[in-house]
């Protein structure tokens, strides 16, 4: 019952604050009004409720800035205040969810200079003054929107991280396999640890931060399969690769295998916990150590000219057991990151007679 009473003051005391500055920014603001417009949105659409943004103040948000030209800084910086002045958990939770809308919601031109916005420093998302060990979700959200805002929404509507000029050269592969496993794939496996970072909030009953979980879910899913896609490229074209480059192949790899479990246990815990059942979760192929720890010895044998012969089996990953009735399984038979490793060094010449004289070939003994 106390605890009832005291939300509800909070309540009353956040509302009044909100009306406050509402109208404090209709008196005050020398901008404009169409600047004026744009603040009270943003004020309008972060208030101290529980409630996800409704959709009117992002379509109102949206409009005033298509119609005033140079106004995505200002609404930037006053997102920017907004976040470092409260010290209001919601508050705060949904001017962060105010910036995942935007980037989600606006056109490639408004992504670009918001993008452009963050980078001069106009548009701040750091949470750091919610240090209290019950704002994690917070802190967590916050950081993984630094580095959402690296990536765009390309013209089929996915995702799809914002590269620039420059990078890494390996040699003569295919350039779109060369870029996306040297350049796409690091970017995946950070978006992905900014995403296992993110715990689900267990209070079903916290609106807010279910709707900006299950938006950074969907999210994940599209990279997902960017990721794996990567895996698949980088493990086919492994032993083609320079030895700095398979060194590299491997550092990725194990950065992968601690992750694909992760992944799968966050996934299967946000099944449990998280109130959106409408979720469709893709099917988390978990890559085990063992078989990284393989590569990289079959690379050292490559690297010191010994003859060596590697071939694909049918081995079950570790992390079988994890599976579950009704969840993902991880397939023994098509599964692109099950190989064994076989080295067979020859102890017998066989000699045969040329014209232009012997030639000795080395044949294995199996």
């Amino acid at each position: 019952m106390g605890v009832d009473i005291q939300s509800k003051l909070r309540l009353a005391l956040g509302s009044m604050k909100d009306h406050a500055s509402i109208g404090k920014a209709m008196i005050y603001n020398h901008d404009g009004k169409a600047f004026s417009d744009i603040e009270v949105a943003v004020l309008r659409a972060t208030g101290h409720d529980n409630d996800p943004i409704e959709d009117k103040y992002m379509h109102e948000i949206l409009f005033l800035v298509s119609n005033s030209p140079g106004s995505i800084p200002f609404l930037a910086e006053r997102i920017s205040r907004r976040l470092c002045k409260t010290r209001d958990r919601l508050v705060a939770l949904k001017t962060l969810s105010l910036i995942h809308r935007l980037l989600r919601g606006g056109n490639r031109c408004f992504e670009r200079e918001l993008r452009s916005a963050h980078v001069s420093g106009h548009l701040q998302m750091s949470a750091n003054s919610f240090r209290n060990s019950s704002f994690s979700f917070l802190r967590s959200y916050a950081a993984y929107l630094e580095e959402r805002v690296g990536w765009a929404i390309n013209q089929a509507g996915k995702l799809e991280p914002v590269m620039f000029n420059g990078g890494l050269e390996f040699g003569c592969y295919e350039e779109k396999s060369v870029d996306m496993v040297f350049r796409k794939l690091p970017k995946c496996q950070a978006f992905i640890d900014r995403v296992l970072d993110c715990s689900p909030p267990r209070d079903v009953a916290d609106n807010l931060a279910q709707a900006a979980m299950g938006n950074t879910l969907k999210e994940s899913f599209q990279v997902y399969i960017m990721y794996c896609e990567g895996i698949e490229i980088l493990i086919n074209m492994f032993f083609d690769l320079s030895r700095p480059a398979r060194t590299l192949a491997c550092d990725i790899l194990k950065r992968a295998s601690r992750q694909s479990k992760e992944l799968h246990d966050l996934y299967e815990t946000c099944k449990r916990v998280m109130e959106n059942r409408n979720l469709e979760y893709p099917s988390v192929q978990i890559i085990t150590m063992d078989h990284v720890l393989a590569l990289e010895q079959c690379s050292s044998f490559m690297s010191t000219g010994s003859p060596i012969m590697c071939r694909t089996g049918t081995s079950t990953p570790v992390g079988k057991e994890n599976e579950k009735e009704g969840n993902e399984v991880v397939s023994s038979s098509s599964n692109q990151f099950s190989f064994t490793f076989e080295t067979k060094i020859s102890k017998v010449w066989v000699v045969f007679d040329e014209d232009y004289g012997e030639l000795q070939v080395p044949i294995d003994i199996v």
